[in-house]
């Protein structure tokens, strides 16, 4: 074989694994407007949701920056910065976090449960306090007891469930408390 023929066999190889590596200029774009789209959510988010988040500091510094903003232009320039940011940034875990804090991941969905579970066992069972206020003695007894008392008696009359639903707040902020 010439050597002409062996340079041009090598030439071939490296066009091949150029065009492997070429990204269009579409999914480049699509690519973007994802990172901006993700940007926009976690913009949505409170200032106390997005510093419990572990967020890069670059990102972080970029969306509370974002939220100081009131200028339309600014916020609009300032969202295409956070999407930059972004680019740099591993996009998996963010996702994930964001999914718990909407409720779609299967760990939230089972402490929503857990919560439930709670709830309706303090409703239904005397002794199901105890067992609440051994594991959260920091529990305001009377607040609770008082819940439980209009729970059961909404229940029983088939009005709507105002206390109850005020039980699982509470529930779930003394729970949340703990971690």
């Amino acid at each position: 074989m010439r050597d002409q023929d062996f340079e041009d066999l090598n030439q071939d190889d490296d066009d091949e694994n150029e065009s492997d590596n070429i990204v269009s200029k579409s999914q480049r774009k699509r690519e973007s407007t994802a990172l901006q789209d993700l940007g926009k959510e976690l913009f949505e988010l409170s200032r106390d949701q997005l510093k419990k988040m572990d967020l890069p500091e670059s990102l972080l510094g970029a969306l509370l920056e974002a939220k100081r903003l009131t200028s339309h232009g600014a916020m609009r320039r300032q969202m295409q910065f956070i999407g930059k940011v972004m680019r740099d940034i591993e996009t998996d875990p963010i996702l994930q976090q964001l999914a718990v804090i909407r409720g779609e991941s299967n760990i939230a969905k089972a402490q929503f449960h857990a919560l439930e579970s709670w709830r309706t066992r303090l409703i239904e069972d005397d002794t199901a306090l105890q067992a609440w206020l051994a594991v959260h003695p920091e529990t305001d007894v009377q607040q609770f007891r008082q819940l439980i008392r209009n729970a059961r008696k909404e229940a029983g009359e088939a009005k709507p469930p105002k206390s109850s639903r005020a039980l699982f707040k509470l529930i779930r902020d003394l729970e949340q408390s703990r971690t």
